[in-house]
């Protein structure tokens, strides 16, 4: 009877399973708390992993709780091995890593994922910095971001500073950009979705969004929103890895990523919110109210 218990256990689940490996809040929307509920959302069993637990994100100055160690990660993965069922988890997911004892934590996750399951993906959102504000993160995690974790992973979605520090190059125009990208696939990734990106002919009331893969380069152009809130990139690096699982396709999961983030950021800034309202636009998740069209370049 153990053995026939344990059989049940390892049997795949027909539902496609995601490892979040994030930050988490009590009040708004960032790390899991922005990633996870727009994946179930769309159908996807997600098993959240926090990496530290605030009571809301360090945007506003003041916040309470505490950052969990990478041990305390490595606990938690060894109790859903124990339950048998690494070998039906689709894909990891990370973003922003306090510290580079959690990142190799996350690494040594993806490792164990892969021995289970062979055909389980990485997904990871190096972040690091941005326009306008640089590195933000603490010192060594831009290094191991580039050095350890970029090289271990699947499917990376750096915004346009990121891309920028990943492959050594200042880049301002769209050959730049792709020169730029082909440096971060030959460090490993064979998806590279680039956000936030502005190059010389992006217009001023615009952003871009370039997904690479196989040698080709697909853009999204949206409206640039008078918004500015916490939780976008987790959202968006979740909302592609779905729809690219779904159809192993770049340019359609940059479409419909796309879409749903900027749905859920214009009804955020009719708002007029703090916070994206990913519950209250959640219909955008599923049928997003405005599509834009993909172009390859």
């Amino acid at each position: 009877m153990a053995v026939a218990a344990a059989e049940v256990l390892c049997d795949r689940s027909p539902m496609v399973a995601v490892l979040s490996i994030q930050s988490h809040v009590a009040y708004g929307h960032v790390g899991n708390s922005s990633a996870v509920f727009p994946l179930q959302r769309l159908g996807i069993e997600v098993w959240p992993v926090h990496t530290v637990q605030f009571s809301n994100h360090t945007g506003y100055g003041e916040w309470k709780g505490r950052v969990f160690d990478g041990q305390a990660i490595e606990e938690v993965v060894d109790g859903i091995a124990e339950r048998g069922v690494l070998g039906s988890c689709d894909a990891v997911l990370s973003g922003y890593l306090g510290s580079a004892d959690i990142g190799h934590a996350v690494v040594q996750t993806v490792q164990r994922v892969r021995q289970a399951n062979p055909a389980a993906v990485y997904c990871c959102d190096p972040v690091i910095g941005d326009v306008g504000r640089g590195v933000f993160v603490r010192p060594g995690i831009p290094e191991f971001m580039r050095d350890v974790a970029v090289p271990a992973a699947d499917v990376v979605t750096p915004n346009h500073f990121e891309l920028d520090f990943l492959s050594g190059a200042a880049t301002r125009t769209l050959d730049e950009v792709q020169a730029a990208v082909a440096t971060v696939h030959a460090l490993g990734p064979r998806v590279v979705l680039t956000t936030s990106l502005e190059t010389d002919d992006t217009p001023g009331d615009a952003v871009d969004l370039l997904a690479s893969e196989g040698g080709r380069h697909f853009r999204v152009r949206t409206p640039r929103l008078d918004v500015s809130v916490n939780g976008a990139g987790d959202a968006i690096a979740a909302l592609f890895l779905a729809h690219w699982l779904a159809g192993r396709d770049a340019g359609s999961a940059l479409g419909a990523a796309a879409a749903s983030v900027h749905g859920l950021l214009a009804a955020t800034e009719q708002a007029r919110s703090r916070e994206i309202l990913l519950v209250a636009a959640q219909e955008e998740f599923v049928t997003p109210s405005r599509t834009f069209p993909v172009e390859e370049v």
